[in-house]
This record gives structure tokens, C-alpha cells and sequence, in this order.
């Protein structure tokens, strides 16, 4: 596709089974879904790149979320068949991307995802309640740390943790500075997913959701922590194929 999105598989996909865009987490690229695509076999999968990583390491990475989702949008406006049903994957920061690019496409009057996969993510009236994206670079690299989301090889090398902190500042303003106040709507199904042993938020800043969606909301747990697409990949997974009915017809 566009820069904002690379295919996760190639051969064998029925489209019209269904479409997966993907969105990571703080300080994620499209790595963070390695080996994921051959898994959703016949839907077609698309991960997004953010800049600021990886084959977009040399762009600077965005810390205004109307920004980053007026690109994504723009991008997604351009390559994708809008007649093709689709849904949307987000984790942690990625579901904050998820919601506002649905609502920008429900507003814009093009057709919106069938279904949501909010993964670790808190309703959207919900602000971070303990922020690290405002510290100095030591409290902020101790910060890292409580997510478990950056490798301790790179958080305990000064030389190559300075490298991605631009990047990684950047994202945690958009994930912890964020919050909506006018909760609009979707018109796309939910289903939320949380760690069982998730201490980054609660049940009921998932369970907020439901007040989001005039379709049908649902929830289970992940074994993990907040970080469990992760630890628990083969989880979420499964959690996702049952959602958007990868074995029948949509």
C-alpha cells in the first residue's frame, strides 16, 4: 500500500473476507506484528508504520494525534477499496488512533470499520492519570521500564536508548495527553481485550467503551500485563479471528 501501511501477506488473501489494519503501541512499528499476517489467512492484513521507526526511522515521528491521523487517513483514502468490509486493531496508543480515524471517516461519510479490536486501551474520556512523557530523560527511561514494551537491552544503553527517545516521547504524548470530551459514537461493534494482570488501567475504563459504539460491545481477558500482545500473541489472535469471523463467510 501507502507509507503509512504494509501488507502482512500476499498470497492466497480473499479481500472480501475481510480487511485488518493494525495499529501498535507506543514506540511499536510494524515489527511488533512479526509473523502475524500468515495468520489471519484469507483476510487480507495491513500494519501501520508510524514515522519515526524502523523503514521510516529517518522521518520525525509525530506527537499531535490530529496530525498523525489526518496522514493515516489520507493515505488509507488513497490505496483502500472502501466496498471491502473491514475492521480495525489497536493496542495501548493504538487504540486512540483507532477511534479517532474511525470517527474521521464516519464524519467524512465514507464507510466505517465493521468492528474494533480495542486492545489495552482505555475509553477515550479517560486521560492517563500517571503521565512519564513530560520527565527528563532519566525519569522518563525509568518510566519505560513499568510497561515492559522496550527491550532492557536498548533501556540500559544510553548510546542506543537516546537514539529512540525522540520517537518514543513522541508517542507517549499522544497516548498520555490525549483524552475526548464529546464522545461521539461509532457505528462499528467492539470487542475490547485487557490483561488479567494489567495494572496500567481498570475494567471499567475498558467497559466505557460500550457508551462509544451504537452496535454490539463485548470483552474478555488476555493472560498478561498490559504488554500481553507481547507475551500472549497466539491469545490475541485467536481473539481477533473469532471477532471478525475469519472461518465464515462476512
Amino acid at each position: 500500500m501507502n507509507r503509512y501501511f504494509v501488507s502482512g501477506n500476499d498470497l492466497e488473501v480473499n479481500e472480501s473476507k475481510g480487511v485488518i489494519f493494525m495499529f501498535p503501541y507506543a514506540g511499536g512499528g510494524v515489527s511488533s506484528f512479526k509473523n502475524w499476517g500468515e495468520q489471519f489467512m484469507p483476510n487480507k492484513v495491513y500494519f501501520a508504520q508510524y514515522p519515526g521507526r524502523e523503514n521510516r526511522f529517518s522521518e520525525k515521528a509525530i506527537s499531535n494525534i490530529k496530525e498523525l491521523v489526518e496522514e493515516i487517513f489520507e493515505d488509507m483514502k488513497i490505496v483502500f477499496d472502501f466496498k471491502l468490509p473491514y475492521y480495525f486493531f489497536g493496542h495501548s496508543m493504538g487504540t486512540k488512533i483507532v477511534y479517532e480515524l474511525s470517527l474521521k471517516l464516519k464524519e467524512s461519510g465514507l464507510p466505517t470499520p465493521v468492528g474494533l479490536i480495542i486492545s489495552a486501551g482505555r475509553a477515550p474520556c479517560y486521560k492517563e492519570p500517571n503521565p512519564i512523557y513530560h520527565l527528563d530523560d532519566e525519569g522518563f527511561i525509568e518510566g519505560l521500564r513499568r510497561y515492559d514494551g522496550t527491550p532492557n537491552e536498548i533501556l540500559d544503553n544510553k548510546d542506543l536508548i537516546s537514539i529512540f527517545l525522540p520517537t518514543l516521547r513522541a508517542d507517549f504524548i499522544i497516548d498520555e495527553d490525549y483524552q475526548d470530551i464529546e464522545g461521539k459514537k461509532l457505528d462499528s461493534s467492539i470487542l475490547g481485550l485487557m490483561g488479567d494482570i494489567d495494572e496500567e488501567m481498570k475494567l471499567e475504563e475498558l467497559l466505557k467503551w460500550q457508551d462509544y459504539t451504537t452496535k454490539d460491545f463485548s470483552y474478555k481477558y488476555i493472560e498478561g500485563k498490559h504488554m500481553f500482545v507481547n507475551t500472549s500473541s497466539e491469545s490475541v489472535i485467536k481473539a481477533i479471528k473469532e471477532f471478525v469471523g475469519s472461518d465464515e463467510d462476512i
